[in-house]
């Protein structure tokens, strides 16, 4: 048994202790917006908040986060797309087929928290997620008019 902190809402969890994270979000706890990649922390589809840190949640063992720790998936960010960085992916039409998008969108806001203007080698830096569709022109144009938005009061992080 585990307890998780998950969007704010305590949970408790039946699953051996080396189920890594992904799979509790998604099957035990029905957070499907989360997605399985690649399965070795490579492609970022995974990615979700521990702490306020964007993490790859494929590779973090259940036995790793402990109840204290807050994690929050893409449903956390907003139950109703009214994020920022969701409102400027929609207007941008950034995603193609749109499988990465949630864990993109996860590293953009951990990014935006540290980085309110960010240079393009700044989201080189810190945007390491896989886009199948190649959509990076996209992402970058969204992650700028994001930014200003949200340095415009016109959304939060």
């Amino acid at each position: 048994m585990a307890k998780l902190n998950i969007n704010g809402k305590t949970r408790d969890v039946q699953v051996e202790s080396d189920t890594p994270l992904l799979w509790v979000i998604r099957e035990q706890v029905g957070l499907t917006g989360t997605k399985y990649g690649c399965g070795v922390a490579q492609c970022g589809a995974c990615s979700v908040h521990i702490n306020g840190e964007v993490m790859r949640s494929c590779s973090i063992r259940v036995s790793d986060v402990k109840p204290t720790d807050k994690i929050i998936s893409i449903e956390g960010i907003s139950p109703n797309s009214s994020h920022a960085i969701q409102k400027a992916w929609l207007a941008l039409d950034v995603p193609q087929c749109g499988y990465c998008q949630s864990g993109m969108i996860m590293s953009v806001v951990a990014l935006l928290k540290t980085r309110p203007n960010p240079t393009d080698a700044e989201i080189d830096a810190q945007i390491t997620n896989a886009c199948r569709c190649s959509t990076y022109h996209r992402i970058r144009q969204a992650i700028k008019v994001a930014a200003t938005r949200i340095s415009a009061g016109g959304g939060t992080l």
